[in-house]
């Protein structure tokens, strides 16, 4: 037989088994309808909504509480509605270890030694301890106290402030870059913005008085101010909040190696509480899973300098590949082999996790609860995909007692320490 007869075949047989597929798919359709049952709806709550399966139906609260109204005949803005929330937020240069703990606490043991490449410090090797620039938040413009972070962020790690706002809300972020050498600045995604207030500077006919995007000098102040529309705010499939977040972009790919990336939340209109958080919802977790290049840092030379006794003037150790895969950290909110501190729920409540990815192409990541199961778009599942900058928003009311492993599953994260441990009580 030819090749071109068996080519017409073969497609003649997908026709067919496509046409088959049709046919059974619209019969079962029919069937439902006849028997009453009624089909699936795209961004139907009737699938248990944000409040899951566990949860009674019957509360009018609740049902209120879970309905999101996506229309904007319902959620138009007016003008000088809603607040305006501000934060002061800095870009402060600390040293931030990665396996404070000092052990694998996924064993409860010491770091072997495969382990100790990404860890361990030596006369040529950084280990577990880099100077990074981080987002933190202080308590008023004078940049003089620093904002203590509530018990129940500190799993937040190197992750700036959570921001949250409602739909309708306008969000003010006084932002002092305290870098002594380099520019810095605040993109965020979702958000309405102009572009004073962009945070990234190209080249797109920007006039002269806002040509500086919001990139800020070392030692300056700059108000960027974003306004919460609609669109910015969840969508029909989505639950009543989600999760976008905010970045340095002067240079993208090395401000975020070196550390500037935050959490921001947006709840639907009428369904946030007086901060901004959504309503019905007991507890937020926000998890960045990336592998930071500390090669591609902003402060290579300066963690060389400080914790080995070589420089960057080594060019053949700069150049190794053993020594550019010791400062490759797989770590979930800047935490390495479940030294990540915070993650702990209580049996029952609504708990709401957002999902943040980073970094190249490498940072193709999974993450995975053990022992329970979450909902994400109307599916239940226990391992979400996440790719660079994207970001998902799932729930669950955990039901499952015990101390857990969440991790990235890929097999190579694993083994470099994308892992960490949350507990249900």
């Amino acid at each position: 037989m030819t090749k071109s007869r068996t080519s017409l075949m073969l497609i003649a047989l997908s026709i067919t088994l496509l046409g088959s597929i049709s046919i059974g798919l619209i019969q079962e359709s029919e069937a439902a309808k006849g028997q009453g049952v009624p089909l699936p709806q795209i961004g139907s709550n009737k699938v248990c909504g944000d409040r899951l399966c566990s949860e009674s139906a019957s509360n009018p609260v609740s049902q209120k509480e879970r309905t999101v109204e996506t229309t904007s005949e319902d959620v138009e803005c007016k003008s000088n509605e809603g607040k305006t929330r501000t934060y002061y937020i800095a870009a402060d240069e600390v040293e931030w270890n990665y396996a404070p703990l000092g052990i694998n606490q996924m064993k409860g043991q010491e770091f072997n030694e495969d382990e100790n490449v990404f860890v361990e410090n030596s006369s040529d090797r950084i280990g577990s301890t880099y100077i990074k620039a981080l987002y933190r938040e202080y308590t008023d413009n004078t940049f003089s106290k620093l904002k203590p972070r509530a018990s129940e962020w500190q799993h937040l790690g190197t992750l700036g402030p959570i921001i949250h706002a409602e739909v309708c809300d306008t969000i003010k972020v006084v932002f002092k870059n305290n870098s002594e050498k380099l520019d810095y600045s605040v993109h965020p995604h979702g958000v309405f913005y102009d572009k004073d207030s962009e945070g990234a500077e190209y080249n797109d006919e920007t006039s002269a008085s806002n040509k500086s995007d919001g990139i800020v000098a070392p030692g300056q102040t700059h108000i960027y101010k974003w306004t919460v529309p609609e669109r910015a705010g969840p969508g029909p499939n989505d639950p009543s909040s989600i999760i976008w977040m905010y970045h340095s972009h002067v240079d993208s790919p090395m401000d975020t190696n070196s550390g500037l990336v935050g959490p921001m939340v947006v709840t639907s209109k009428g369904m946030a509480d007086s901060n901004g958080r959504p309503i019905g919802v007991d507890r937020e977790m926000v998890s960045l899973f990336t592998v930071s290049d500390e090669n591609s840092s902003n402060y290579l030379c300066d963690n060389l300098e400080k914790f080995t006794e070589e420089t960057c003037d080594n060019e053949e150790l700069v150049g190794d590949d053993d020594f550019a895969e010791s400062n490759l950290m797989h770590g979930i909110n800047g935490y390495v082999y479940g030294n990540l501190p915070g993650q702990t729920v209580h049996k029952g409540e609504h708990v709401r996790w957002y999902l943040i990815g980073m970094g190249t192409e490498v940072d193709l990541h999974t993450p995975h609860w053990h022992g329970n199961t979450v909902l994400w778009n109307g599916m239940r599942v226990d391992v979400m995909e996440l790719m660079p900058a994207s970001l998902k928003t799932v729930d669950f009311i955990p039901d499952n007692v015990g101390t857990w492993m969440f991790h990235c599953h890929v097999n190579d994260h694993i083994s470099a320490g994308m892992m960490s441990l949350f507990k249900v009580i």
